[in-house]
């Protein structure tokens, strides 16, 4: 995944443009608009205030990851699990449990498909 398209979500999760982005961290919406199409990579000290932005790492904006074997959507789980209250992360730990006793106690391979927001 590219630094636009990690951008691209993470904007849209807060449900704001990137104009609105952009203002926020003083940066040029054209300047902007080139990491959101890939065109152009941001400065460390961008990416830091990005990162900070956010609230995740400079290596989950990078899509990097040391642990090769879990990477940017272990990121992502934990990002989401920040993002939430006390009592949601609880709800969300009961929801991973259970689904892992789920899957343990069914063993055939199951096909999850979804339909991504636009």
């Amino acid at each position: 995944m590219m630094i636009g398209d990690i951008l691209r979500e993470l904007i849209e999760e807060r449900d704001m443009t990137q104009k609105e982005l952009a203002e926020r961290l003083s940066i040029g919406v054209s300047t902007l608009s080139n990491y959101f199409q890939n065109n152009r990579q941001p400065d460390y000290e961008t990416l830091r205030r990005l990162a900070e932005f956010f609230d995740v790492t400079t290596d989950y904006l990078l899509d990097h990851s040391v642990d090769k074997t879990h990477g940017h959507n272990e990121e992502e789980l934990l990002r989401i699990f920040r993002a939430l209250t006390k009592d949601q992360q609880e709800l969300y730990l009961k929801q991973g449990k259970l689904l892992m006793t789920y899957f343990s106690n069914n063993k055939n391979t199951i096909s999850i498909s979804y339909t991504k927001k636009k």
